[in-house]
């Protein structure tokens, strides 16, 4: 059985997925709601699921991953004890120009 890893959402992370679904809420807070519930349920999945994510192509470590959740990445770094979420990006987003930045 695999181990259980605890999540742990950045404060980065944290904001830019409250910023997304206020730009969602913008045309339906309903889809709103909905998108969030599928971003926590997918994050939460990485409890004992932490290598279901394929590893990110840019950069090619194994332990830095992504599930996609709609049209946004939700990449994570997988740690012994925990599965730290360090963004939540539009897939549309330059990722290299986001990664320099933060």
């Amino acid at each position: 059985m695999a181990a259980r890893r605890r999540v742990v959402w950045t404060r980065e992370a944290q904001r830019e997925l409250g910023e997304a679904v206020e730009y969602i809420a913008q045309d339906s807070a309903g889809a709103a709601l909905r998108f969030r519930g599928d971003a926590l349920t997918s994050a939460r999945s990485l409890e004992s699921l932490a290598s279901r994510g394929r590893v990110v192509p840019e950069i090619d470590d194994p332990a830095l991953r992504e599930i996609l959740v709609h049209r946004y990445r939700l990449i994570y770094l997988v740690l012994p004890d925990s599965v730290q979420i360090l963004a939540f990006i539009h897939g549309a987003r330059d990722f290299a120009r986001v990664w320099r930045e933060d």
